[in-house]
Formats: C-alpha cells, structure tokens, sequence
C-alpha cells in the first residue's frame, strides 16, 4: 500500500509512536521522520526536568513538522508528533492541509506500564497525567483513524494500516 498523503501518527507519550511510526511507514513505502528530532533542545531540556511545554513552546516545534510534512505533501511520509490538542493539529494542517492523522490510543495502566519499561527517553512517566488531561481527541471533522494500542507492534501497525485504508474508502463529502 502506497500513499500519497502525510500521516501523524499522534497521541500521548508511551503510546508507541516512535514504535510504530517507522514500522508503518515501511509497509506504505515511505519515509520516516520522528517527531521528537523537531524539538528545540529548551523544549528537551524542560521535558527532562519534568515540566510540561506550554503552548508557546510547542508553536516553534509544530512549525518545524508541519514545514517537513508539507515538503512531503503529495509524495507520502510519516511522522510522529503528539498532537495533542485540536489547535496543534489545527497548526500542522495550516503547514500541510492534506495531513492525515493516526492517533494511537489504550488504556492509561498499559501506556504507563510501557512508559516504566522505556530506555533512553526524555519523557519522565510522572508527565503521563498532563498528557492525559491535554488530549483532545479527533474530532468527526479531522481526517484520522484512531487505532488501538493493545497488542504486539506489527498487529497495531497493520490496525493502523487497514484503518487508512479504510479512510480512503470513504465517499469524499
């Protein structure tokens, strides 16, 4: 399966997107690019204190995503980023108006089991709960599947997988 369009895989962090991210980009044949690398190092440095980036902080990193996306528009891509709120995937659809999203969700006990278990991330797990209260879901509007996280890696790649497809199945309105 190939496409044309640039995927988000978004959601909290732990939920797997710089798992997934890559491995769903090689089942559609196109490039990667992690979320995270976009981050100026103040962001990085304020996430590894634990202190959540405001809104403010986060305007330069989304530019930056949605500069890459935009490059990739009509070529396909994937790439992660929280996206969180309506209004950062609101600033990434101004970059890229033709984004789609992929928003990896599950339950809060797993994602914080997965997060105790990572090496090497910034994210401390004492952040999952800002995450959580931050989420805003995708709206009827926003052109996205959401895509549980329970399972081994290559079964939530192939939900996500089958669920684009099946986005691009749907009648345009």
């Amino acid at each position: 399966m190939n496409t044309p369009h640039v995927v988000v895989v978004m959601g909290v962090a732990g939920t797997g997107k710089t798992t997934i991210g890559p491995l769903l980009a090689a089942r559609l044949g196109v490039p990667y690019a992690e979320g995270d690398d976009f981050h100026p190092q103040a962001n990085i440095a304020k996430m590894t204190a634990g202190t959540p980036l405001t809104d403010e902080d986060r305007w330069p990193w989304l530019d930056a995503i949605g500069r890459w996306a935009h490059d990739r528009a009509g070529l396909g891509g994937v790439v992660s980023s929280s996206a969180l709120k309506r209004s950062y995937r609101d600033r990434l659809r101004a970059e890229a108006p033709g984004v789609v999203f992929v928003h990896l969700t599950g339950d809060r006990a797993l994602i914080e089991d997965r997060m105790s278990h990572r090496q090497g991330h910034f994210m401390p797990t004492a952040l999952l709960d800002s995450q959580f209260a931050t989420l805003q879901p995708l709206e009827a509007d926003e052109a996205g599947v959401s895509v549980d996280v329970s399972g081994d890696p290559g079964e939530i790649t192939e939900r996500a997988v089958a669920a684009l497809q099946g986005l691009a199945a749907e009648p345009s309105q």
